[in-house]
């Protein structure tokens, strides 16, 4: 009997709804299984931000991880990049600390230890924990409590719990609070902003700047450009924060309830037309008509451009990269182009989306790559002819792909753009390679 990756369409998807989404699509029912595509890109670290990279985003801090051998090797690996060799260090749980806890006694005596062969003091040490201390129920703000007695400076904790995934404080929410639980108040000046969302700032180009600028902003903080931790703690000058991602929604309610920093939310989408209408929304709270007609029509003539030369273009998306995939998938079939397949995690949020794919594209394929079926996918009859993202590259290794996952992020008219310059380049070359072939 032939084995077939498991898939839902959108149809079926939209249909079941937000309360019956099968289990093959909910990250927290596949703990242990992982797909050869996420294998393919996170081992032996993963990339992009994760926990580790992100508690690291404070200017001069370090980190010091606290976890068994084999999620240390998984880790540590950190140091190699060149900007953290020097601030990422790693302490060793053996089974008897499993099983007593003993290491949490050690945690405070290495920090200090860690602080006092420094040539410069930190200004911070981010103490990254694992699994392990979840199951343990180590009561970590304890500890680092501790901590900051022996080593005399900041000690937070940084969450790395897998098992949290699924619940309300999932580990890239809680780092965000970590990192900016640092911030201690100051006189706010009324000309300064804070974006909230990534560890990396956005593309030099980004409308979105000039448009602060438009408002009346002069002081544009991202934690990513912060030289120092002087400047960092500006941050805390702010009249109000600007979240550009979800998971830093508790960070900025953080802000409002211990600094007084008010925040307003904006979304990162590919839909041109939802773009306009978010940005007059924003300029509307701040009492303000943007003028974004020249960054709104680059992006509408990259899209006409990529399409008058790709018409047939037929994507696979993927999760592994700087985007919802539903909200790009949704915009590339309201471009006119075709979306066979989409590889993500479901969740209640996603419906938003998939409503409006289950009327424009009922056919598309949603399969998950931590579902063990994913095995067997086969391409040959998919009809995908371009990919965005690594996971969607890795089963389509035939087709052009834009892994679209660099640091720095993509946002607003300045995103679209960008990924539809990438597009027409990546195909054109494809075009070159099979024309060399012939």
């Amino acid at each position: 009997m032939r084995q077939e990756a498991y898939f839902c369409t959108v149809k079926e998807l939209n249909e079941l709804g937000k309360d019956k989404i099968p289990q093959q699509l909910i990250s927290h029912t596949h703990l242990i299984y992982s797909s050869p595509a996420t294998l393919a890109f996170n081992s032996p670290g993963a990339e992009g931000f994760g926990v580790k990279r992100a508690g690291l985003a404070v200017p001069d801090s370090i980190m010091l991880i606290v976890s068994p051998g084999c999620c240390g090797r998984n880790t540590s690996v950190l140091s190699s990049m060149r900007v953290y060799h020097d601030r990422f260090y790693y302490l060793l749980m053996d089974e008897t600390d499993i099983v007593t806890g003993r290491h949490l006694k050690k945690i405070p005596k290495a920090v200090a230890e860690i602080c006092e062969g420094l040539e410069k003091k930190p200004s911070v040490v981010m103490i990254c924990i694992t699994c392990v201390d979840a199951l343990l129920g180590t009561d970590m703000e304890r500890v680092c409590h501790k901590a900051e007695e022996y080593a005399g400076i900041p000690v937070r904790p940084c969450y790395m719990y897998a098992l949290t995934r699924e619940g309300r404080k999932p580990p890239m929410v809680h780092v965000r609070q970590s990192i900016y639980s640092l911030l201690e108040p100051k006189k706010k000046k009324g000309n300064v902003v804070n974006l909230l969302g990534y560890f990396s700032p956005l593309v030099d180009d980004c409308e979105l700047y000039d448009l602060l600028h438009e408002a009346g902003v002069k002081t544009i903080h991202e934690i990513s450009r912060c030289r120092d931790y002087a400047e960092y703690q500006t941050m805390s000058e702010a009249n109000f924060n600007l979240v550009l991602h979800p998971e830093a929604r508790f960070a900025a309610e953080d802000f409002h309830d211990r600094l007084k920093i008010p925040y307003i939310e904006l979304r990162r989408l590919y839909q041109i037309d939802k773009i306009a209408s978010q940005y007059r929304a924003f300029g509307a709270a701040l009492g303000v008509e943007f003028d974004d007609e020249k960054p709104r029509k680059a992006a509408e003539d990259a899209v006409a451009k990529f399409r008058e030369s790709h018409p047939d273009a037929a994507f696979a998306v993927g999760e592994w990269m700087n985007g919802d995939p539903f909200e790009l998938a949704l915009a590339l079939v309201r471009y006119g182009f075709q979306v066979p397949e989409i590889y993500g995690t479901i969740t209640a949020e996603n419906f938003v989306y998939i409503r409006h794919l289950a009327a424009l594209s009922p056919e598309t394929k949603i399969f998950s790559n931590m579902e063990p079926t994913m095995l067997y996918y086969d391409p040959a009859e998919s009809g995908v002819n371009l990919t965005i993202g690594k996971d969607a590259g890795y089963y389509h290794p035939d087709q052009p792909n834009v892994v679209w996952n660099q640091d720095r992020q993509p946002y607003g008219y300045a995103g679209v753009r960008r990924l539809f310059e990438a597009l027409l380049e990546t195909a054109a070359e494809q075009d070159k390679r099979k024309g060399e072939r012939a």
